[in-house]
């Protein structure tokens, strides 16, 4: 069991947690994930590291509560316990001899795209992060995303914070006033990778996607992360979950990430009944 020594509320549906798994630590690197059960009963879910700190043998995970799994991992006080971790699980992000890069992040995913922008600033490398969220009150991490990179650009929906657009406007902008990128590593939605993608490809830029929203099962036996990838079969979990973006079929992914979708609320529903 690992204990969590730290919960926090990021906003509304999202929560933070740190728990002790120094083994996971002291091997995990940026883009990698764990699969974890929040009790006996549960589901196993893949949750990608945000951050680990090898000394004090600590992983943390940000989670947005959309399901049946991860409203039981939530119901876990601080101080109390996981039922089991696995990992670390994935091939890091590569981001060796990078010089200069744009990374993106929408939503929750900018979570996962913070330890990559994180070691890249950490290896000298000159990063622009673009973050997207709907609004300011799911806005999160600002300091910690403003310490991880050169310039940080903040993007709302409906502009109550940063600036009003989508990560493709703020993209697009730094793009044609002249930045110069080696590549860009876009995680998030599947819509927004697909649209970073289309736009990177107008200017010749290779781009990195991080397949994670499809996965379930996190080890290649259920096939629920199947994916096209340069017309070859791939699986997120066990190939990726880092991918060329112009590559991936992404229209094919998001059909079947919603294969799911009603037995999540069917089984969200019950969980909430017996309570």
């Amino acid at each position: 069991m690992n204990k969590i020594i730290l919960k926090r509320s990021l906003n509304p549906t999202v929560t933070l947690f740190t728990f002790e798994a120094p083994l996971i630590a002291k091997k995990a690197e940026p883009g990698q994930f764990v699969i974890l059960r929040p009790n006996s009963e549960s589901e196993r879910i893949p949750l990608t590291i945000s951050d680990f700190d090898r000394e004090a043998g600590t992983v943390t995970v940000i989670v947005q509560i959309v399901g049946a799994t991860t409203a039981a991992l939530n119901d876990i006080p601080e101080g109390g316990y996981i039922c089991d971790v696995a990992g670390p699980l994935g091939r890091p992000t590569e981001t060796e001899g990078l010089k200069k890069v744009a990374v993106v992040g929408g939503g929750v995913g900018c979570a996962i795209a913070y330890p990559v922008a994180k070691k890249l600033t950490k290896l000298g490398a000159s990063v622009d992060f673009i973050v997207g969220f709907r609004n300011r009150e799911l806005v999160f991490l600002e300091d910690e995303f403003r310490a991880a990179s050169d310039n940080l650009v903040i993007m709302t929906d409906d502009g109550s914070y940063g600036e009003k657009g989508l990560v493709t406007d703020a993209l697009k902008k730094l793009i044609e006033s002249g930045a110069e990128y080696d590549e860009v590593i876009a995680i998030g939605p599947l819509i927004m990778m697909k649209f970073v993608c289309k736009l990177t490809e107008q200017y010749g830029i290779k781009t990195v996607v991080s397949m994670n929203p499809i996965m379930i099962d996190g080890t290649g036996m259920c096939g629920g992360c199947r994916l096209t990838v340069g017309g070859k079969m791939k699986f997120a979990c066990v190939d990726g979950p880092d991918f060329n973006g112009h590559e991936v079929d992404f229209d094919e992914a998001m059909r079947r990430n919603t294969m799911y979708k009603e037995f999540e609320r069917e089984k969200a529903c019950r969980l909430l009944n017996t309570k």
